[in-house]
């Protein structure tokens, strides 16, 4: 079992930085690999970006490329996305997810943390 828990939600004008933090619990949390997934009010979740367990691979949405960057501290058991540039488009519930292989696919999470908020203000 793994918890999780972010951090670091807020609101923010258009084209400023937040830096986002999930924080993971329970023994294994090392051995997942974790994604942020975003839910703008009245859409679908959306990948954003993903990790794999040891931070060797990362993967990217194309509307997060080159903005975004996701970063894992095993010894801290944290995942964290840098944030820059940030566009009101990317409002949002960010949520961390922990998965055995590195999805994509929202549905392939496991376990989900409660999310936090962000919101860029044009």
């Amino acid at each position: 079992q793994v918890q999780l828990e972010e951090s670091g939600g807020g609101s923010v004008a258009a084209g400023g930085s937040l830096r986002l933090s999930c924080a993971g619990s329970g023994r294994s949390f090392n051995t997942y690999a974790v994604g942020w997934i975003r839910q703008a009010p009245g859409k679908e979740r959306e990948f954003v970006a993903a990790i794999s367990y040891n931070g060797g691979t990362t993967y990217y949405a194309d509307s997060v490329k080159g903005r975004f960057t996701i970063s894992r501290d095993n010894a801290k058991s944290t995942v964290q996305l840098r944030m820059k540039n940030l566009k009101p488009e990317d409002t949002a519930v960010y949520f961390c997810a922990a998965a055995v292989v590195v999805p994509t696919a929202v549905e392939k999470y496991d376990f989900w943390g409660q999310g936090t908020q962000v919101t860029v203000s044009s």
